[in-house]
């Protein structure tokens, strides 16, 4: 039984659960409208029952491909982050060269620029390549960051130095060093930047939206965002399929939701 100090606390907690709820709560009732029961003035806040919509929306966009574009682009640029940010990560914090700590104030600049700025930059780079309406042109941009990189150093600089000594007496190399011993010991690490990149790939609307224009080659987000008309939006139909898209990454995030707080909360614990 919890204290008698702490209910307030629990009465705000609960409030703000109510109010993070409210936006699926609506989302799942408009889904299940009738078109002109979601444009009525005051809105109804009840469903319709109208589970044709979720038919429709599959209908109205290649869903399914959209769906499988999303899952391809989200693994790649998820192994990417794992990999490529893990070997920089253990890099800076574990290896002595020149300009390490200039190096690494860079990355962490990069932080601080707004990603709009590098749209056209990579728009140009994917046309010279040929890449447009191509899934490479999703997946490339995004198999490195310098987040990632940051968040993996925090692991890497919590581990002691014995075990890089002890293994370099034993005649391991860097990357076996790397590979066999501290990379396992961040797993929590590594499980955080995975979640938080599945949520980010998943969810991403303007690149995707900017540099694919074939239905066929969309990512959820971007093909959702089609079916926004210019004068009138089917909001039901929208709606369902917004649901469809959100459910995976919800389930994923509660039941992995322990291991995200952990490992984010990890970070500010080694400088």
């Amino acid at each position: 039984m919890s204290k008698p100090r702490t209910w307030p606390a629990h009465v705000i907690l609960a409030a703000g659960a109510l109010v993070m709820l409210a936006p699926f709560a609506w989302q799942l009732i408009v889904s299940l409208q009738t078109l002109p029961d979601s444009l009525r003035v005051p809105p109804k806040f009840t469903p319709s029952w109208q589970w044709s919509n979720f038919v429709d929306v599959f209908r109205s966009v290649p869903l399914g491909r959209q769906f499988l574009n999303t899952v391809v682009v989200t693994a790649a640029v998820t192994a990417g982050q794992l990999l490529l940010c893990s070997l920089a990560a253990f890099a800076f914090a574990r290896l002595r060269f020149p300009g390490r700590g200039i190096l690494f104030m860079a990355f962490l600049a990069v932080l601080m620029v707004p990603g709009e700025l590098f749209l056209i930059p990579r728009y140009e780079i994917m046309m010279g390549l040929g890449w447009l309406n191509t899934l490479q042109a999703l997946i490339a941009p995004g198999v490195f960051g310098a987040f990632g990189t940051f968040l993996l150093r925090q692991f890497f600089m919590s581990l002691p130095k014995e075990l890089d000594e002890a293994a370099s007496i034993d005649g391991a190399n860097p990357w076996q060093i790397y590979w066999h011993i501290l990379l396992p010991l961040v797993r929590p690490g590594l499980l955080a930047l995975g979640l938080l990149t599945v949520m980010w790939s998943w969810s991403s609307l303007l690149w995707p939206l900017v540099v694919n224009t074939d239905p066929e080659m969309m990512t959820l987000s971007a093909g959702l965002a089609s079916l926004r008309g210019q004068f009138l939006t089917n909001y039901p139909i929208l709606f369902a399929g917004s649901l469809v898209a959100s459910l995976p990454v919800i389930v994923l995030f509660v039941v992995m939701q322990r291991q995200l707080i952990a490992g984010i909360a990890f970070t500010g614990s080694k400088g």
